[in-house]
């Protein structure tokens, strides 16, 4: 069953409006009409199995069934990403809301080739992030926010019950060691360099504040891999992947 992320407001306690893109896609793409079942979702993690009763510049229904998202992990996991070039962070947002990202921060780091001069950027990704959630049946659109430096992504990363910075030249400390440390996490963040990696005296002042630094393995990955390989082992270790 096809479904759809609607605005709370547009809610109410017997039925809800669907409006916008997703009118033309339900009814000219997918070819639904009245009587035809569809599954909505207010974004905050409630679903509602609902029936088509009008079609026209709006779609009304009639709920016959709420109930909380089953696809969203125990787990609220936060990503910093230095802002990497080109398309590079719409795979990331893509692949990480797939996978179960709550939040990702863009980062404007020392050796960040592209910058975000605008809104229009974090107004595609958004968008990006809602697709995904819809395609892959999440319960909740991942937030997508304003750019933040590394001060500011060292005050998120202090917040979170498990945090990290993924970095290449660490050779000692792993992330399986560093998550099984931690009693019951309810929340996980981490961030990771752009292209170039990390500057050193970013790694410093991280070590600083308490962020300890983990190795992804003998391998350097991508900075567009990084993220999805790392939420996919916290998914597994302490998320809801492993059943």
């Amino acid at each position: 069953m096809s479904k759809f992320f609607i605005p709370r407001e547009n809610v109410f306690s017997d039925k809800l409006i669907i409006n916008g893109e997703d009118v033309k896609h339900i009814t000219k793409v997918l070819r639904y009409g009245v009587g035809d079942e569809i599954i909505c979702c207010d974004g905050m993690g409630n679903d509602y199995t609902a029936r088509i009763i009008s079609c026209e510049k709006e779609i009304e229904c009639e709920i016959t069934k709420k109930s909380k998202a089953q696809t969203e992990s125990n787990i609220h996991v936060t990503i910093i990403q230095g802002v990497p070039k080109a398309a590079k962070m719409d795979y990331i947002i893509q692949k990480t809301t797939e996978l179960g990202v709550c939040e990702i921060y863009p980062c404007e780091m020392s050796r960040c080739v592209a910058k975000i001069e605008n809104n229009k950027k974090l107004d595609r990704w958004q968008k990006i992030s809602r697709e995904a959630a819809k395609q892959s049946g999440r319960g909740i659109i991942p937030t997508i926010h304003s750019p933040v430096n590394i001060s500011g992504a060292i005050e998120i990363l202090k917040t979170a019950d498990v945090a990290f910075a993924a970095y290449e030249c660490e050779d000692g400390h792993y992330l399986k060691p560093l998550l099984k440390a931690s009693e019951s996490p309810k929340s996980v963040a981490f961030i990771i360099g752009p292209e170039g990696g990390f500057d050193k005296a970013e790694i410093e002042e991280l070590i600083k504040n308490g962020i300890p630094t983990i190795s992804l393995g003998k391998r350097i990955l991508r900075t567009e891999t990084a993220g999805e390989a790392i939420l996919a082992m916290v998914m597994y270790e302490i998320g809801d992947i492993n059943g």
